[in-house]
């Protein structure tokens, strides 16, 4: 029954221009109702006040603001961290796009509170072969682990990584960009002397130079670091 209320309140909030604008950056993902985040966070914030494991039980979910609720409420939800991982080994397989994955790690911040524990769950997923899941843990990576104590472990981690999958490319560049924020020293340093793809690399530093935290300087140094494609 709760499956089917949610779907109905989901179709309530439905907003086709957004559901067009969106299906726009999402392709291949062919399950959008259209209801912008910010009405899932809401939705997902109401339900976290009553029964949600029920609705966090729930197998046979198949829209893409579905699998959002669903990721928002590990997040959000009085869990401990042995039911957040619980329940994120059953999520993690159903995330099929970006939104989902990054949408979902925003609302992790019980990684903040048990940063080894946490880690060691993403430990599965940086060193899988599926695109998503080696997304979410570098997209969790940058929302929570580019500080001093992990900095050096992320890195050792994207150099393992071997996929070349576009989702997991773009990943990496984004994790880098903020990293070069974070942790400016170690970042170029790794950037220097790397094996990255040049599309990932190059990549990398566009989004560095996009920054509006980047001196106009420090980009034509950036600048003069990218790779010629052949």
């Amino acid at each position: 029954m709760i499956k089917q209320e949610i779907r109905e309140k989901l179709y309530q909030m439905q907003d086709l221009k957004y559901k067009k604008f969106h299906s726009s950056l999402c392709p291949n993902v062919d399950n959008i109702i259209g209801v912008q985040v910010p009405k899932l966070r809401e939705l997902a914030k109401e339900l976290s006040k009553g029964e949600f494991r029920k609705y966090l039980d729930l197998d046979d979910i198949t829209f893409y603001e579905e699998k959002v609720i669903q990721g928002l409420l590990i997040g959000i939800s009085k869990l401990s961290i042995e039911e957040t991982k619980t329940y994120l080994e059953k999520f993690i397989p159903k995330i099929d796009s970006w939104a989902v994955c990054d949408v979902v790690c925003s609302s992790l911040k019980i990684a903040n509170k048990y940063q080894d524990e946490m880690w060691d769950i993403l430990e599965k997923y940086i060193n899988s072969n599926e695109e998503f899941e080696i997304r979410f843990a570098l997209v969790m990576y940058l929302d929570y682990y580019l500080n001093d104590n992990y900095i050096d472990k992320v890195i050792e981690n994207i150099k393992k990584i071997k996929s070349h999958k576009y989702y997991v490319q773009m990943a990496i560049a984004w994790l880098l960009s903020i990293s070069y924020i974070k942790q400016k020293e170690k970042t170029i340093a790794f950037l220097n002397n790397n094996d990255l793809d040049d599309f990932t690399y190059n990549k990398a530093l566009q989004k560095i130079m996009e920054s509006y935290r980047v001196s106009k300087e420090e980009k034509e140094i950036i600048k003069g670091m990218k790779r010629k494609l052949k």
